[in-house]
């Protein structure tokens, strides 16, 4: 999760110069403005106050698709590389260890790339992982949708079905058009969501419960170590495709720290850029509370607690030019979706 100071109703804007410390905020302390971070970056944008509408958007709309999968539908895939019917919870630590070693390497080998190719390459990964992604989900949970409606006529099913194709490769052809194309910042969130709920809703649907956590949990701490640590790779990412912002006053990194540690100045946390792995990774955890405790008013609670746990993460953001998105959130989240699952199913 980062920050920008950009102007999130319509489009970016050009940079300014910005003096350090001509602005506080509410408690007083000097405002310092984070970096620019690239328009093509696959991150939502949205004002700081209204962080919790992008989390509900996914974790509703996700909820609904697995729903319908799921229960209405039938769709129960043992999802994983090592099946939990058969090896049960170790088959889901496995899944959860080879799942977080894939995201390991992906990190590493897209900083590479980066390094090698320069920051516009990084652009078309996104794209093309944007239109892979979009048509094959699209077109999924199309099917599921259309056969939740006709299920009883058939012959209609197979007629919106061929449609369903043609439709869906339109759409994904659009989708990545005005990804490389538009400037806009709406269109942007557009597709950060719309990506980042189906990759949850299916992960949600397809992963039985130990895998789920496995992956939650290893992604999280993986995210800890990408992020905080200096030669991790995302925070490497963050650094390589980030512009400073100039200003009439600099302070050197030693200085500046110095000055956020003892509260003097604080890095501004007025907008925000929460991850499209974020949004992704918190619908599944709901998804799959939902479809394996039936329980919607658990899926809720787990919801509230990712919210708080991203709340807290904000908080931190003053004192820090980039905290993980997941770890506070997800471990909120699995504690809560466990703890008030073993409530419900006691006999009151």
């Amino acid at each position: 999760m980062v920050e920008n100071k950009e102007n999130i109703e319509e489009k970016d804007r050009d940079l300014k110069l910005i003096e350090i410390g001509s602005k506080t905020n509410e408690t007083g302390a000097k405002v310092v403005e984070k970096d620019f971070i690239p328009h093509f970056f696959p991150t939502y944008r949205i004002k700081r106050n209204l962080y919790p509408i992008p989390i509900s958007l996914v974790v509703i709309i996700s909820g609904i698709l697995a729903y319908l999968t799921y229960v209405e539908v039938g769709v129960q895939i043992d999802g994983g590389y090592f099946s939990e019917t058969e090896y049960g919870a170790i088959g889901g630590i496995l899944n959860g260890l080879i799942y977080t070693a894939i995201a390991v390497l992906s990190g590493f080998i897209i900083v590479f790339i980066i390094k090698k190719k320069g920051i516009n390459f990084l652009m078309y990964i996104f794209g093309i992982g944007f239109g892979m992604v979009g048509f094959l989900q699209t077109w999924f949970f199309g099917e599921i949708i259309l056969y939740w409606l006709f299920q009883n006529n058939f012959q209609l099913y197979y007629l919106f079905d061929v449609e369903l194709i043609f439709f869906t490769a339109v759409f994904t052809i659009v989708m990545i058009y005005k990804y490389f194309t538009s400037r806009s910042i709406k269109v942007k969130n557009f597709i950060v969501l719309y990506i980042g709920l189906l990759i949850g809703a299916s992960m949600g649907v397809l992963m039985p419960l130990w895998t789920t956590l496995a992956i939650l949990i290893g992604i999280s701490l993986w995210d800890l170590f990408a992020v905080l640590y200096k030669h991790g790779p995302i925070k490497q990412m963050i650094d390589l495709v980030s512009e400073p912002k100039e200003d009439h006053n600099k302070l050197s990194d030693k200085e500046l720290k110095e000055k956020i540690q003892s509260g003097e100045y604080a890095y501004d946390t007025s907008k925000l850029e929460i991850g499209i792995g974020d949004l992704a990774f918190y619908s599944m955890l709901t998804s799959n509370t939902l479809v394996q405790t039936g329980n919607i008013i658990i899926m809720i609670l787990t919801s509230l607690a990712i919210m708080i746990g991203t709340g807290i993460t904000i908080m931190g953001l003053k004192r820090n030019k980039i905290l993980p998105g997941l770890p506070i959130s997800i471990f909120l989240g699995i504690g809560t979706m466990l703890l008030s699952w073993y409530l419900f199913s006691l006999p009151f």
